[in-house]
Parts: C-alpha cells; structure tokens; sequence
C-alpha cells in the first residue's frame, strides 16, 4: 500500500473516460457547484492521455433522433421486441425521456450534432424505413472526448488519473462503498477514498479470458473493432460481483460488425451492403441481404460471420450498387473495394475460387424474381427458389464493373454487465441499492438478441448523467 496514512478523499469517483464517466463526472461537478466546500472529483483512465476516451474515442456515435433531439419514440418498445420481453423497458424510456435535456447539455459544452444524409434507408425514426439524415457529433464520440475533457481539465476540483487501474472496491463496515483500490504506472496500489463511485469503463471485450469464459469458444478470434477497446477488461463487472451485484443483459451476445480485413483503420465497417451478396469461404451465400434496412441487420452479419463462417466472408456487388449516390458514405473502410471487369478477375484479386463465385453469382442471378429495383426503400424485389432467399434489393450481378470487399467480424460492446436501477444505482438481485456505488454505460447490461443501434453512446450519456445528479443530491441532502 502507499506510505501515506490518510488515502487522498474525493466526493465522487469516476472509473472510466469514455461517454458514461464523462457525462458523470462534468454533470456532477455542476450540480455541486457553489458549495461553500468545493467537491473533490477524480476520474481514473487505464490509458495514457493520448488514447484517452475508450471506445467512445473511436465510434461515430451515431444518435437514433430527430431534429428536435427527441429519441426515436419507437426505441424502448422495439428493444423489448427484439429481447423477447427481457430488456428493462422502463430503463429505455428513462433514456427516451432523458434524450432531449441530455443532448442540450452535450451541445452547451461545444459538442456540435450535426444531421448528415446516409445513401440508404434505415429505421432511426419512428422504427419505420427512412432516408432522413441520421445525427452524430460532428467529429463523432472524440469530439465528445476532447470537449468534456477539456472542461474537466480546466476545472481545479477535478483529478484525472491517467495509466490508472481500478483493482477493487472498497466498503465500510455496514457496506457502504467508500472508495475503490488502484494500481498505478509504478506497479504501486494506492486506495482512494470516496462518497460515491460510478463504474463507467465498459464491458469485457477487450479481455479474452472472460470473452471465452461468457461468449464462448474461439472468442479469442474475435478482433477489437478499434484500439481503445482493449482497455475495457471487465473491471466494472468483477467489482460489482464482488459486493454481490447483480446483472443484466444477455451474457453470450456481443455488438459484432462486418469490417474489412484489408485494413488496421478503426471502425472500418460495411454499412452499404444490402443491394449486393454475401459468400463464405466456399463461395456459398449465408445470409438475407435484403431482409431488412442495413441498421437492422448489420449487427446480425457480423456475429453470423464470426460464430458460423470461420470469420471468414467476402461481400460482391455490381455496377448497379456503384451508381447509387453517395454509396461510398456507408462503406467506412480506408481502403476502396477491389473492382474488376469480370467475376474471374475479381475472384483473383480477393484471393478467392473463382468457379465457386461464378455458380453462386448465376444461381442468384437465375432467382431474382419480378419488381422494380429500388435502393432508397424496402422494394420487395425478392429471389424465388434461392436459399438463403433475399428478400429486398434482389437485382442481378451482371453488370461491369464487379466489386468486392474481403470481411471479418470484429467486436465492439458486450450485451451482458450489471444491473442499476433508473437511477443508476448498482442492486442486489433483491433489487436493493448497494449505497455509494453506481454504473454507467456499457459497464451496464441491457440488450438480449439484438442491439437496436445509435443508442449506446446515448444511453451511457443519459445514465452518467442521471448517476451523477442522484450522488449529488444525496451528498446535499
């Protein structure tokens, strides 16, 4: 332990630097402001300053709104839907009914959202299909970094801790959270003591012991889909368990997404994918393009890819996705996809059997049914007689140039983590509050099955936010 006798004393602590321990430790050091005794607030980051942030650094942080910064009104119900009556509704519509005064607070610290029109339809609005601009921070979570940051390095009653890891919590007597145990860069464990704690550093992705442990076999194939990631070693989640916390969200389910194997870029993923096909290492197709929009399906591909393809998938399309405007916005990699005058040609530049290539291309070709072709709505354009059939957007691969993109699956978030309640305090499995302790963000469990997207960034916001103002108000009280 550190020589010094008396651990140094914050009102709040803040473990993690990404969205949720932002929004934490900014919203409770304005709700404290003023105090004749100024707060204390330190917030802990694993990382270096330079990669400070998490995930949150590398996402776009797309925000599932409208113009009037009010959350998609269709959200709560459809992630209850999706999670077969599972997921915390009454957390989602605390999100949804929190989203407006959130993103105002976001934009008075400089974080500009801005609305961006994406080449394809989704469903961020009203869970019908839409071509109306999707939100995002302009600059995307970083902006979100560097703006609050800043604000809290500019502010003298906040520490920040970098190359600082949060080992376990630590109680008084009659168990309330007094303070967390820390290692810092020396190899050194220091305690630090708290009024409060809000875990706020992520899920487990970037720990392959309990990716394996929960996700299952060969979790360890699973690339990180940005660097920032591998900081988020399920620190929260054994914390919580330590103190009998309990949990929520499906354990064996991750946020997984088809990137590009061409590239080392963060976040290189392929979102416009629906007008053309997918095949597997044996030139076989595995999945519905077309069975939905791209935001509601995206998710799925990837941990298709990932649990039954051997991480292994190449996604091909024609001139016909080439001309749509803009398509080149919703393909994220550095890299442009390999384009070639025939299939033959392509196939050699992907490393892949040509022959196999050409019988699935004419066998999908041959299925294409009846309708026009329509890329900025669900058309109905099917294939007939095809398995896996596509169910929108079927439209022959037959016009030059062919492309393709070689992809992986790399994971981004984990479903599973701890249970709060709609204050964000950390509960037992009896539902009771563990006192001086609370969670935020992806350190929290909420989705089974599917994630509805453009919403983790929101909902981490949201909840810091909300931890925050209920340690403070207790503080004052």
């Amino acid at each position: 332990m550190s020589g010094s006798t008396t651990p140094p004393s914050y009102d709040l602590i803040v473990i993690g630097f990404g969205a949720a321990g932002l929004s934490a430790a900014l919203s409770f050091a304005e709700a404290t402001e003023g105090r004749e005794t100024p707060a204390r607030i330190v917030v802990l980051e694993r990382s270096g300053k330079e990669e400070r942030g998490g995930a949150t650094r590398w996402t776009g942080a797309f925000l599932r709104i409208d113009q009037d910064r009010q959350l998609d009104n269709d959200w709560a119900e459809h992630v209850s839907r999706v999670s077969g009556g599972l997921a915390d509704i009454e957390y989602c519509r605390t999100v949804e009914r929190e989203t407006r005064q959130t993103l105002e607070f976001v934009e008075k610290h400089g974080v500009e959202i801005a609305f961006e029109q994406f080449p394809l339809p989704h469903t961020f609005d009203a869970g019908t299909p839409s071509m109306t601009p999707p939100a995002s921070p302009r600059g995307g979570g970083a902006s979100i970094v560097e703006h609050f940051g800043a604000a809290l390095e500019n502010d003298p009653r906040v520490d920040i801790r970098y190359e600082t890891e949060a080992l376990r919590l630590t109680t008084s007597d009659d168990g309330v959270v007094d303070g967390v145990l820390v290692r810092t860069a020396d190899g050194r464990t220091q305690r630090l003591a708290g009024r409060a704690v809000v875990l706020a550093c992520g899920g487990f992705e970037g720990n392959a012991e309990m990716l394996t442990r929960y996700v299952g076999d060969r979790a360890c194939d699973l690339p990180l889909i940005a660097p920032g990631i591998t900081n988020n070693r399920g620190d929260a989640l054994r914390m919580a368990l330590e103190l009998g916390a309990d949990t929520a969200g499906q354990f064996d389910g991750i946020h997984a997404e088809p990137v590009d194997r061409r590239t080392r870029k963060a976040d290189s993923v392929l979102y416009g994918f629906s007008t053309g096909i997918f095949v597997n290492n044996k030139m076989n197709r595995f999945f519905d393009e077309g069975r939905d929009t791209w935001d509601n399906t995206f998710e799925h591909v990837g941990y298709e890819i990932w649990k039954n393809q051997d991480q292994e998938a190449y996604w091909i399309a024609d001139a016909k996705t080439l001309a749509i405007p803009g398509i080149a916005d919703a393909w994220l990699s550095d890299v442009p996809p390999e384009q070639a005058d025939t299939l033959e040609e392509l196939a050699a530049k992907l490393g892949i059997d040509a022959e196999g290539l050409e019988k699935t291309v004419a066998e999908f070709n041959a299925a294409v049914g009846p309708g026009e072709f329509d890329p900025t709505r669900l058309d109905g354009k099917a294939t007939v007689g095809v398995e896996p059939r596509k169910s929108n957007w079927a439209t022959p691969l037959d016009t030059a140039p062919f492309i393709g993109v070689p992809l992986t699956a790399a994971i981004c978030f984990t479903y599973g983590g701890i249970r709060t309640d709609l204050d964000g305090r950390v509960v037992t499995p009896s539902g009771t509050a563990i006192p001086g302790l609370y969670a935020a963000g992806e350190a929290t469990g909420l989705f089974y099955h599917a994630y509805p997207p453009a919403t983790s960034v929101l909902r981490s916001l949201v909840f810091g936010r909300l931890a925050a103002h209920h340690a403070a108000a207790q503080q004052s009280a």
